[in-house]
C-alpha cells in the first residue's frame, strides 16, 4: 500500500512539474508574406529555434510564411490587435504609423547594400527607429537587406521616358510611387500575393521588385524584359509587438535582439550572393536584361517627385545620403 501511495504521489508530482513547465512556455506567432524558399523565412525559422535554445525552451515561436496570417497590411495591424507577436515588414508600412521613416524608401537614397547596412548603425537610423517605437510601442529589432528593386515589363525599358503610359503594379505606399510616376507610368496597387496573376492576365504591364523576388515569385514566366532600374535599395524590419517587447525581461530582450540581428545578417548575405548570380541566370534563360541610364531616372525623380512632397524630412534624407 505504501509503495502504491508513493507511486501515486510520484506520478502526481511529475504531472504537476509537466504542467508547470507547459505553463512556463510562451508560444508566439511570427508572420511574414514571403515564400518558404526565401531567406526571410529560412532565417526566421533559424531564429525561432535559436531563441528557444537560448531561453531554455521558455519561448516557442511558430513562423507563418507566405501571407498565411494575412497580407502585409494585415500583419502590421496584427501587431496592434495582438494576433501576431513578431513580423517581418518594410519601413513603408511602418511609415503609416510614423511617416518620417518612409524616407528610407525614397528612390536612390541608398547607393548600394553597403550604404543601407551602414545606415542601420547610424544616428539617423536610431532616431527614426525610436520615433516609430514612440508612436507605436513596437520595437524594430533588426534590419535585413531585401534586395535592390528593378523593373520587369512587357517591353524593353532603357530610359525613364520609356515608362511613360505603362501600367505598372506598385505597392500602395507613397515612396514606391515616386519613380514610376516621375517617369509618367500609370501606377496600380495590387496585393503582393496577386501580382503574378495580374501580370499574366494583363491587368498590369509591369512590376518592380528585387531579382530574388522576381525569381521566387516566378514573375519571369510572365515578363520577359528586366530593366535594371535599381531605384530602391530595399530592406525589411523585424518588428516585435509592443505587448511582447514590454513583457520581456532585459535578459530576454537581449537574446531576442541578438538572435534577430544574427538572422538578418545571415539573410542579407544570402540575398547578396543570390543577386550576384541572377543577372547571368536570367540572361541564360532567354530574358532581356537591360542596363538603364540611372542618372536620368534619379534626376527625373528629384525634379518631379521631390522628397518633401511626400511629407518626409529633407534633413533626414540629407543625413542618410551622408552616411559612409
Amino acid at each position: 500500500m505504501k509503495f502504491t501511495i508513493k507511486g501515486l504521489m510520484g506520478a502526481a508530482a511529475m504531472m504537476m512539474a509537466s504542467t508547470i513547465a507547459a505553463h512556463a512556455q510562451t508560444t508566439l506567432k511570427w508572420a511574414h508574406v514571403y515564400e518558404t524558399s526565401e531567406p526571410f523565412h529560412t532565417e526566421s525559422v533559424w531564429a525561432a529555434e535559436e531563441i528557444a535554445k537560448r531561453t531554455d525552451g521558455r519561448y516557442k515561436i511558430d513562423v507563418f510564411p507566405a501571407s498565411q496570417l494575412g497580407k502585409e497590411a494585415d500583419i502590421n495591424q496584427g501587431l496592434k490587435l495582438g494576433t501576431v507577436d513578431i513580423i517581418i515588414s518594410g519601413s513603408s508600412f511602418a511609415a503609416r504609423d510614423y511617416k518620417p521613416i518612409g524616407v528610407t524608401y525614397y528612390p536612390y537614397i541608398f547607393r548600394d547594400p553597403a550604404h543601407l547596412i551602414a545606415y542601420t548603425k547610424s544616428d539617423v537610423f536610431k532616431k527614426l527607429a525610436q520615433g516609430y517605437e514612440d508612436a507605436t510601442g513596437n520595437h524594430i529589432a533588426a534590419v535585413t537587406y531585401y534586395g535592390t528593386r528593378h523593373t520587369t515589363a512587357n517591353k524593353e525599358i532603357k530610359t525613364c521616358a520609356d515608362m511613360n503610359g505603362v501600367k505598372i503594379r506598385v505597392p500602395d505606399v507613397p515612396a514606391y510611387l515616386a519613380m514610376p510616376r516621375a517617369c509618367g507610368a500609370n501606377t496600380t496597387p495590387i496585393a503582393f500575393a496577386e501580382v503574378y496573376l495580374a501580370l499574366q492576365n494583363g491587368t498590369v504591364e509591369a512590376q518592380e521588385n528585387p531579382l530574388t523576388t522576381i525569381e521566387a515569385k516566378k514573375f519571369y514566366e510572365v515578363q520577359k524584359n528586366i530593366a535594371l532600374t535599381g531605384h530602391i535599395v530595399d530592406h525589411l524590419n523585424t518588428v516585435i509587438s509592443k505587448q511582447l517587447w514590454s513583457s520581456l525581461s532585459d535578459e530576454d530582450k537581449k537574446i531576442f535582439s541578438d538572435v534577430m540581428m544574427e538572422a538578418s545578417e545571415r539573410a542579407t548575405k544570402i540575398v547578396e550572393e543570390r543577386e550576384a548570380a541572377l543577372v547571368e541566370k536570367f540572361k541564360a534563360d532567354g530574358l532581356t536584361v537591360t542596363e538603364v541610364d540611372k542618372a536620368d531616372f534619379e534626376k527625373t525623380v528629384l525634379e518631379n517627385q521631390p522628397v518633401e512632397s511626400f511629407g518626409y524630412v529633407q534633413a533626414d534624407y540629407d543625413a542618410i545620403r551622408a552616411v559612409q
